[in-house]
């Protein structure tokens, strides 16, 4: 489990990072890349120190996801649209998901 949880975590940060880079297109949001950079950059941040501590690196990145949630739960409220920030709440839960289940079977 712990190998999923590790590959899923540079699939999230593809994600979000694709996501930045598409509200830097469609919207020409400076904002939108650089924190999708960021946020990416640390989740493979995340992705390393996991592949060192399996469970330091889940930590960090269930953490990081929680910073996530607020933000697109924030912009979710105010837009009222799925796309994009419900779409990525809705992926940052189910990574949250992946991670606790990885962390659990790795504790037991």
């Amino acid at each position: 489990m712990t190998q999923i949880a590790s590959l899923s975590l540079l699939i999230v940060a593809s994600l979000v990072f694709v996501g930045g880079l598409i509200g830097f297109i469609k919207g020409k949001s400076k904002a939108s890349v650089i924190a999708g950079s960021i946020s990416a950059a640390l989740m493979v941040g995340c992705y390393f120190l996991a592949s060192v501590n399996s469970c330091n690196g889940f930590v960090a990145a269930f953490v990081l996801l929680c910073g996530l949630d607020f933000i697109f739960f924030k912009r979710f409220k105010k837009t009222k649209a799925f796309m994009p920030s419900g779409l990525m709440l809705t992926i940052s839960f189910a990574e949250q998901l992946v991670l606790i289940v990885a962390f659990l079977t790795k504790a037991a």
